[in-house]
């Protein structure tokens, strides 16, 4: 993507839509320069700066730009402001735009009843309102999904043209996807690798303001950050991030609670849910039937974000907001369907995808990938030896096997002080090891060295002894 070429305007309809500048092909939230500009509420952004002011004894104009993450022009103005109120002082003026300032006995105070009502110190909010009218530009004017990216993101899974296809059809329609099968066959992996189909980036906000109340919502810890060049920066508004696709996984601790806004009693600010901060991207349930609620329960909280792409948040004043969600919401489970769901709502699912056992030749493709990545290889015969063992114990195939296997014969060979090797005899112990059985051919002769003998002795033995 190319950033130099130089910033231009890009019109948009929406009254509530920050302005949007193109700079080379990326077009990004244009910086606002004073107050008016930043789209907030009244004393959203002077309150931020008091409450700044009130935990740091000195601060100047360029650190505040770079902690509230403002433009210069901006900072100024919101320090202006609060000066004017008699909050904060200016001690040493630098430049036109440049000052050094300390925050009075009155802000102080001020400052505390602030810190009451909300803690939060950070980079400054978006509004609701702009995220929103963010969020839509964004989703209509999104690249679109095509074949091509699918099985680019899919490269590294052994599955049916068909299941790719529903898997692609899902991502580049925003509707949600129900994979299930038995354990093991990659329901979790196509959750998970699926989000590389994105061909585009996103904005997020790091935080965003409702009135008096503040919802963070960037997590670095699921949002990957892209970095634009220094020399754009000043350009656009800091107050939001360029990312990569979101890919958020919730499992087993997954509860109703955690569905809805957390509150922060110690920062008295808000955290984004999990599907909240997975907006734009993927979010995967995993396991689905195994959390602490019942299915029908969650069942019943996906049905209007699946059906009209919105959702209802609370607040403890017990004020709702609306936000439009578009990810693209993925349900694995290995449990039956009759255990987990209902036709009702299966009907209100996107797309259905079964995850079943690899053919043999799709399981020898699985076991050579990824023998392969790990720099060894395995002959056909030990492969087919392999396989027979499969059919001899009347064990089902799974995909996930070569690679268990294989990391438990590297256990082996690292053990025994030797690189990987993917012989007969490793497998067999490795084999052992995973599965907990012998092999069937050694049991075998033990039990037919057994035979015509009441003592244990071999029919050889025995006939030296009656002789």
């Amino acid at each position: 993507m190319d950033h130099r070429a130089s910033p231009g305007e890009v019109s948009s309809k929406d009254p509530n839509l920050s302005p949007l500048i193109k700079v080379g092909d990326l077009v990004a939230p244009k910086a606002p320069t004073d107050i008016a500009s930043a789209r907030l509420q009244e004393g959203v952004l002077t309150d931020l700066v008091v409450r700044l002011a009130y935990t740091n004894a000195r601060l100047s104009t360029d650190w505040v730009q770079k902690q509230l993450h403002l433009s210069l022009l901006l900072a100024q103005d919101a320090l202006d402001s609060v000066c004017r109120e008699g909050l904060v002082e200016e001690t040493m003026r630098v430049s036109d735009t440049r000052s050094h300032y300390r925050i009075t006995d009155r802000g102080r105070d001020y400052a505390a009843r602030l810190m009451e009502v909300c803690g939060y110190i950070g980079p400054a909010p978006i509004s609701l309102e702009s995220y929103t009218a963010m969020l839509r530009w964004q989703f209509a004017n999104a690249m679109p999904v095509r074949p091509e990216h699918i099985v680019s993101a899919l490269s590294g899974m052994v599955i049916s043209s068909k299941v790719a296809q529903f898997a692609g059809l899902a991502v580049s329609s925003g509707r949600s996807l129900f994979v299930y099968g038995p354990p093991g066959n990659g329901k979790s992996s196509l959750g998970r690798m699926i989000r590389a189909s994105y061909p585009d980036d996103y904005w997020v906000p790091y935080a965003i303001s409702v009135g008096d109340s503040i919802i963070r919502l960037y997590d670095p810890h699921v949002h990957n950050r892209i970095e634009i060049p220094s020399e754009q920066a000043d350009a656009i508004d800091q107050r939001w991030i360029r990312i990569k696709r979101p890919l958020v996984i919730v499992g087993g601790e997954l509860t109703l609670d955690l569905l809805d806004l957390i509150y922060i009693p110690s920062q008295r600010i808000y955290e984004a849910p999990p599907h909240l901060k997975a907006n734009g991207g993927v979010f995967l349930v995993d396991d689905f039937g195994r959390e602490r609620v019942s299915p029908e329960q969650l069942l019943n909280r996906f049905i209007t974000p699946m059906e009209y792409q919105i959702d209802y948040f609370t607040l403890r004043t017990g004020q709702k907001i609306l936000v439009p969600l578009r990810h693209v919401l993925i349900i694995a489970t290995n449990l039956s369907l009759e255990t987990v769901t209902d036709p009702a709502f299966l009907r209100r699912m996107g797309y259905r995808v079964y995850l079943g056992a690899p053919t043999p030749e799709q399981y020898v493709k699985i076991f050579r990938n990824y023998a392969q990545q790990q720099g060894a290889a395995a002959a056909p015969e030990v492969l087919e030896q392999l396989l027979e063992r499969y059919r001899s114990e009347n064990r089902e195939l799974r995909a996930c096997e070569p690679r268990d296997l294989i990391e438990r014969s590297r256990d082996i060979c690292r053990f025994q002080g030797k690189s990987l090797e993917l012989t007969s005899k490793v497998l067999d112990l490795a084999w052992m090891g995973y599965f907990g059985t012998e092999q069937p051919k050694r049991r075998e002769k033990q039990d037919s060295g057994k035979e015509g003998t009441t003592d244990g002795r071999t029919e050889h033995q025995a006939g030296k002894a009656n002789s």
